[in-house]
């Protein structure tokens, strides 16, 4: 087997497959601790159970648009955390038609035996931050770059013009 990389052969080019390709690595070796910890907690639900222990029961919608991630991401994840007796949804007390998620005892318990390791886990990543050079200021940057102009407008751009009848059968 080659020592060959692919996607770093592409720098640039391969933003989104390298971006992908840290992240299955963090979420990977996160899911090992877990594993190794015997406790079983998904890397998806971090945010959101942060989220909760800060402020209380919150909205999909709310917590998607604090984390900036979807609201199906929210949703899933949340699905699944319910499962697990993590969290619970209720009525809005301001409004009874929408849901609020809820920690429940046992998320609470289980989000206090896990400080100890997410000290670990923040640790270690400041730790990596540092090594690779304050990554974290790049993603800021990164962040920063897609507001002003999403990838999708970078993309079409750059596409020649093309016309309703350039998509006709006929």
């Amino acid at each position: 087997m080659s020592d060959f990389d692919y996607s770093r052969s592409f720098r640039g080019q391969a933003l989104a497959a390298r971006l992908r390709r840290a992240s299955d690595l963090l979420d990977r070796d996160g899911t090992r601790v877990y594993a190794a910890q015997a406790v079983r907690f998904e890397q998806r639900w971090y945010g959101i159970l942060r989220q909760l222990i800060a402020n209380g029961p919150m909205s999909v919608g709310a917590i998607a648009k604090v984390l900036r991630i979807t609201h199906v991401s929210v949703s899933e994840a949340s699905r699944s955390m319910e499962k697990a007796g993590i969290i619970t949804s209720a009525a809005s007390p301001e409004d009874g038609r929408k849901r609020n998620l809820v920690l429940t005892d046992q998320g609470r318990a289980l989000a206090a035996d896990l400080a100890p390791l997410w000290g670990a886990f923040n640790a270690a990543a400041d730790e990596l931050n540092t090594e690779a050079g304050d990554l974290v200021a790049l993603l800021d940057r990164l962040d920063d770059a897609l507001a002003r102009k999403s990838m999708y407008d970078r993309i079409v751009e750059r596409l020649p013009s093309l016309t309703e009848s350039s998509f006709d059968d006929t």
